[in-house]
């Protein structure tokens, strides 16, 4: 028989089909073990008082190791790349940060239409709100979604569709904290998965995950921190 040679772009589709299966195993193991958080060690945590740096530090540190640090170790060691720049966080930020605004004043104006004006109070202003709801939840739940998994799914599908798993995993991950606090709503759900649906199509417009990173902590910071919602 005669021997069967592989062109490279062959065996660079080999090696792309076979580097999948490391992927889904993070996104199964991912999602599975969150669901752990809400049951196990949110009500430990809650024991410091949410209000608290203490409470902040602690759970900024553990949704670094979780989310943010298995990302940046897949890129690097299992795909072989730097993950600044696979999770498109170098290159077209001003655009990034253009659409983010834009994103963001658009929001401001559709919540105040909903709304009327906030009742502000400092009650809602902590350590947490501040450090994690407003300035780190962006970083924290755009690099795994739109930066990390978007982008892989994209390799093997349409735009379209890769964003609807996506956005449907992204809806999936707050799942069990709102049935472990009695607050799953379908108007919520129906939000989170919109809301996620946007974010990667800023992100295929302005080719920086800065435009959902930005959108992504102003909005929380508007919900929670300014509107209570």
């Amino acid at each position: 028989m005669d021997a069967v040679v592989e062109t490279p772009s062959a065996i660079a589709i080999t090696r792309q089909r076979s580097s999948f299966a490391p992927f889904l195993a993070y996104v199964a193991a991912f999602h599975l073990l969150w669901i752990a958080w809400p049951y196990y060690f949110y009500p430990r945590l809650m024991s410091v008082g949410n209000a608290t740096l203490t409470y902040a530090a602690i759970s900024l540190t553990f949704r670094f190791l979780y989310w943010i640090a298995p990302v940046l170790l897949y890129l690097r060691y299992v795909d072989g790349v730097n993950p600044f720049e696979y999770l498109k966080l170098r290159g077209h930020v001003r655009r990034g940060v253009i659409v983010a605004v834009a994103l963001t004043v658009i929001n401001v104006i559709g919540t105040f239409a909903r709304f009327g004006a906030p009742h502000l109070s400092m009650t809602r202003v902590t350590w947490h709100s501040i450090l994690g709801t407003s300035l780190s939840v962006g970083f924290i739940e755009e690099i795994p979604y739109r930066g990390f998994m978007l982008q892989k799914f994209g390799e093997r599908m349409n735009f379209w569709l890769a964003n609807l798993v996506t956005s449907l995993l992204f809806l999936g991950i707050h799942l069990p904290g709102w049935i472990a606090l009695h607050m799953f709503n379908a108007g919520s759900a129906v939000s989170i998965f919109v809301f996620g649906f946007v974010m990667a199509i800023a992100l295929r417009y302005s080719k920086s995950l800065w435009a959902p990173i930005l959108t992504h902590s102003a909005n929380d910071c508007l919900t929670f921190v300014i509107f209570g919602l």
